[in-house]
């Protein structure tokens, strides 16, 4: 059911002082908004300070974002403040890309569809053609962008076209198994969600869940982060474990590393789509 009341969110972060709240609540007062939400964190390491609030126009009208940030100019001028304002009746657009594991894929497809994600898919990109029967099923584009070491530039050529035709504001590398040039990852910085499939740093590289049993691991984990030129040592986003034993076979820990991978790209994907994450540096700040 759709809310009538238009909301919006603004997400910010500057330098930790005194009276910051106070000034984004007294500013949101003045210009005619409640506060529906409210979560800040001060990094103490940093010192610097993170801000989301949701709010409404009282009046139940619904103004322009474009507004509403040129309002924030003075607060943000005054607490030097890198500030953004959405409208979360506006949902996100994300473009899709896997390889050959489906799993992850699958998972976003059904929250999609169930209406739990709250955001448009606007395509799915892979290097290979086989799931183009299971993403065309569910009324969606499949864009098969096969690549080589040779074709490489021109493949990501056509992905940025296809990021810019499709208006999407994030990709999400759903267990595509392709590494991207430190060009496309500049392109995409804090954009780009990617799931690996394990605690990273540990187990890198080729069967990670053989390797885990390898060493008779008692937990096995994902982590979703942002992709950047360092490979697969972006700002963490989300993860989480579940707990193996001995009687566990590599097969086992496959599936089981599989359902926790849907999962926290799952809640990472929709957490971005909820503005709730804001970059720190190497880190993120993700209010829940």
């Amino acid at each position: 059911m759709t809310d009538p009341i238009n909301r919006y969110v603004v997400v910010l972060r500057c330098p930790e002082r005194r009276g910051i709240v106070a000034r984004v609540a007294s500013h949101l007062a003045d210009q005619g908004f409640t506060i529906d939400e409210s979560s800040q964190y001060n990094d103490p390491s940093t010192d610097t300070f993170f801000m989301r609030v949701v709010f409404h126009a009282e009046d139940g009208s619904a103004p322009a974002v474009e507004d509403i940030r040129r309002g924030f100019v003075a607060p943000a001028a005054d607490f030097a403040m890198d500030l953004q304002v959405h409208d979360l009746s506006r949902r996100p657009k994300a473009l899709l890309m896997v390889s050959k594991f489906s799993h992850c894929l699958h998972d976003l497809i059904h929250r999609w569809e169930a209406g739990v994600l709250p955001l448009d898919i606007v395509g799915v990109v892979s290097n290979h053609d086989s799931l183009r029967a299971v993403v065309e099923f569910h009324g969606l584009v499949y864009h098969h962008l096969p690549v080589t070491k040779e074709t490489k530039p021109a493949q990501e050529a056509r992905l940025v076209g296809l990021i810019e035709e499709t208006g999407a504001d994030l990709v999400v590398l759903a267990r595509y198994m392709q590494v991207l040039s430190e060009e496309l990852c500049g392109y995409l910085s804090m954009r780009c969600i990617n799931i690996h499939h394990s605690f990273l740093p540990s187990f890198k590289g080729a069967k990670p869940y053989h390797q885990a049993h390898a060493r008779g691991v008692k937990m096995i984990g994902a982590t979703a982060h942002f992709v950047t030129p360092d490979l697969d040592e972006g700002p963490i986003i989300h993860q989480d474990t579940r707990p193996v034993d001995h009687g566990f076979t590599p097969e086992k820990m496959v599936m089981l590393g599989q359902e926790v991978e849907a999962a926290v790209l799952g809640r990472a994907v929709t957490w971005f789509a909820e503005h709730r994450i804001i970059s720190n540096g190497a880190k993120t700040v993700v209010f829940r």
